[in-house]
């Protein structure tokens, strides 16, 4: 590293199971730092990306983890699974290093080392639960894979529809790589208690292969949708369109968002990686966390994570899915909550969004309003 260098680590995978789309995060982050390099930098300081491949295991973001703080890299831009989060944070605290996590996840948690731009609960989970016992049916099946995310967020969402008079009639779990004879046994189960709706935290290549299960099973996906916080893009690329209609996910970004900051940063990410190359949530999400680092460190003219921090809740920055700031009191990012539905060829409909930022409530704490038009914040 040269004197007018800043380097910074970039921890995702390019193999294993969750590489469809931790992928996408780290070509986000990348393309966020030739932005900001392109433009002069950080007052006046290269950023230079630190990126090694964990490959989907959070042993090995462990000890990546490791090696970037023995070499002095303080700031982080990484993990997908909470699993890989929960494995990385101790260090990271214990070194005094500051970890931006771009993915949706549990929440009931808050570390002063992590800052989190994905959705929290209250920003994915509570708008599916309204709108599917509204509009969908009364009665659900969880399937999710084998870690941290899916249990909690399966509790999460439990709660939430049982409050609204749903019943949850069998819960199921998936191996990270499940074999043919798992998913099978799944879609027998789904079979067995249909009509339903299915609510999916399936993740990673597992995900595809139970949608194109679901798909060739023949079940009613306009009466029985799949339901999910994590089926983007880069998983409905390997799931294919026409096994994919219909489905319905929660996310506060999709690609097809018309504001022409989402336009720009679409265009930008696909010149780089090709016309149909998938973006989602957590990809978008990657993407803007880089840019609020790079003006928090600009404001606090410094690049240690404690000043970072201060700085960050002091600012908004207009992200592709619309403005965005970090809650001070959470570490959690005000974010703008959609539903989409999967329309024929691929495309992700928005069928429900925000009118304004939501701020996030990691911990559920408080009485959450009925539809998201009431629950956005008041600046």
């Amino acid at each position: 590293m040269t004197p007018d260098q800043i380097e910074i680590g970039v921890l995702f995978s390019e193999t294993g199971v969750t590489a469809v789309v931790e992928e996408t995060q780290r070509r986000a982050v990348l393309l966020a730092i030739d932005e900001i390099n392109a433009a002069g930098g950080v007052s006046g300081r290269e950023l230079k990306a630190i990126a090694p491949d964990p490959g989907s295991d959070p042993r090995r973001f462990r000890s990546e983890v490791s090696r970037l703080l023995e070499r002095g890299v303080q700031i982080i831009f990484g993990c997908y699974m909470s699993s890989e989060r929960r494995a990385v944070l101790p260090l990271i605290e214990q070194h005094e290093g500051l970890l931006f996590y771009p993915t949706l996840y549990e929440g009931f948690e808050f570390s002063p080392a992590c800052i989190y731009s994905g959705a929290a609960p209250n920003q994915n989970s509570l708008g599916l639960a309204r709108y599917l016992t509204d509009q969908v049916d009364e009665r659900f099946l969880f399937v999710g894979s084998n870690y941290v995310f899916p249990y909690e967020s399966n509790r999460i969402m439990r709660d939430l529809l049982q409050n609204r008079g749903a019943k949850i009639v069998d819960e199921r779990y998936l191996p990270m790589s499940p074999k043919a004879g798992d998913i099978d046994e799944i879609i027998a189960i789904i079979r067995k208690h249909a009509p339903i709706t299915v609510f999916s935290t399936v993740v990673g290549d597992g995900a595809a292969r139970f949608y194109r299960a679901y798909d060739a099973a023949g079940f009613d996906r306009s009466k029985m949708p799949i339901a999910s916080l994590t089926t983007g893009e880069p998983e409905l690329r390997a799931i294919g369109a026409e096994a994919a209609e219909l489905h319905i996910t929660s996310a506060p970004y999709f690609s097809s968002i018309s504001r022409p900051e989402n336009q720009r940063f679409v265009t930008r990410y696909r010149e780089k990686h090709g016309p149909d190359a998938p973006i989602s949530a957590c990809t978008e999400a990657a993407y803007f966390q880089v840019h609020l680092f790079a003006e928090a460190a600009r404001r606090a003219e410094a690049f240690d994570p404690k000043s970072v921090i201060s700085a960050l809740p002091t600012f908004t920055f207009d992200a592709p899915q619309g403005p965005v700031r970090i809650d001070a009191s959470t570490n959690h990012t005000y974010l703008w909550p959609r539903l989409a539905q999967i329309e024929s060829g691929g495309a992700f409909r928005i069928i429900e969004e925000a009118q304004a930022p939501v701020r996030p409530d990691p911990y559920m704490i408080e009485p959450q309003p009925v539809g998201w038009s009431d629950e956005a914040a008041a600046e």
